[in-house]
């Protein structure tokens, strides 16, 4: 019998080039309020002139190479480009300058990621589950796994009832389920552990663990810097749309802490 072929888990699977990324938001100030704020600008304007669009250079010119079996934090301030990048990455936001490389298909989780809210909990499992690449001999046979992994059906059957009456957790935690129940080339998973308890937490990152030794390469976007610490070894430090730092997880973390701890305690002066 052959020897099984070994894995070189310094294969690149992500390089980014120079990489950067523009684009328009419409309506002026009132891009990024919330939609019922923007709805009540646009009726007090009503007749006036259109506000101008603004173009917003949200990524510039980063550079990075990634490998197999890595698990990659993404840590930086408010609108510093985080979700912009791994959406690029994705594939889901074109690249303005600069090339994005990738071995396999990418597959980005996310907390908005796109699940039926009036379809119920088990539609979308098998949904989710056939858009990720599954067949429907493997959704069937990873079903179970996949909603007892999720723990939204300890309580009640929740699993049978329709997304919209879930709350944002329970939704996020569906989502990773459906995603982590396959291997991945690159998994690109944006804030979908800063919801649930510890508990489901652990169970995420030892998932994670798994998804990297199988050869794949994890991205997490996350606000939580202990979970960047606890999942990755590596991360990357983005501050308005520049790569700050590359390196070790616990280091940069520790640089973005004292970066934010000074500025807070200039405009506190």
């Amino acid at each position: 019998m052959a020897d099984d072929p070994i894995i070189d888990r310094r294969a690149p699977t992500v390089v980014a080039d120079g990489v950067h990324i523009t684009y328009t938001v419409n309506g002026g100030h009132s891009a990024g309020r919330g939609a019922a704020t923007a709805a009540l600008a646009r009726v007090l304007r009503r007749g006036g002139p259109a506000p101008a669009a603004r173009r917003v250079h949200a990524v510039k010119g980063v550079s990075f190479v990634a490998y197999r079996g890595e698990a990659i934090g993404l840590i930086g301030s408010n609108g510093s480009g985080k979700s912009t990048l791994l959406k690029a990455v994705a594939g889901l936001q074109p690249v303005e300058r600069g090339r994005i490389y990738t071995q396999g298909q990418p597959s980005l989780l996310g907390v908005n990621a796109a699940l039926m809210n009036d379809l119920t909990g088990e539609r979308n499992v098998i949904l989710g589950g056939l858009a990720m690449g599954m067949s429907r001999a493997e959704v069937r046979e990873r079903y179970d796994g996949i909603v007892d992994f999720s723990g939204i059906n300890e309580k009640d059957d929740a699993i049978s009832r329709p997304m919209r009456t879930y709350s944002s957790g329970m939704g996020a935690r569906l989502r990773f389920s459906i995603a982590a129940a396959k291997s991945h080339d690159v998994l690109l998973i944006d804030e979908a552990l800063a919801t649930g308890d510890a508990r489901f937490r652990r169970r995420s990152r030892r998932r994670i663990d798994e998804l990297r030794a199988e050869a794949g390469t994890v991205f997490l976007v996350s606000h939580s810097n202990s979970t960047i610490t606890e999942t990755c070894e590596r991360a990357l430090w983005l501050e308005a749309g520049t790569l700050r730092m590359d390196g070790p997880a616990d280091e940069v973390v520790a640089a973005y802490e004292e970066f934010t701890h000074t500025g807070a305690k200039e405009r506190g002066k």
